[in-house]
């Protein structure tokens, strides 16, 4: 991949010297680090928007199906389930 962007940034030197330092325990480029620290960040990104979106949507559809009159009351559900309780402990 072309690499021809170029990103600065400020931060405090010490978090500057112990990154670089860092890096270099791990034979490994700098730029590299942060190269995968923006790719992690971004894909973290990306799938908690998916799943916000994933949810919502789910979140509607519940809300829809109420709305419709396919939903069932708390009490349908609490005597459904006591009644499987019921048959299990016979």
């Amino acid at each position: 991949m072309a690499k021809d962007a170029v990103f600065t940034m400020k931060l405090e030197p010490d978090l500057r010297d112990q990154f670089m330092a860092a890096a270099e325990a791990a034979h490994r480029p700098a730029s590299q680090v942060v190269r995968e620290m923006m790719r992690e960040f971004v894909h973290r990104h990306t799938e908690a928007a998916a799943y916000d979106a994933f949810l919502r949507r789910k979140v509607e559809v519940a809300r829809e199906s109420v709305l419709a009159g396919e939903g069932l009351t708390d009490d349908d559900v609490e005597a459904a389930f006591a009644a499987r309780r019921a048959k299990i402990t016979a």
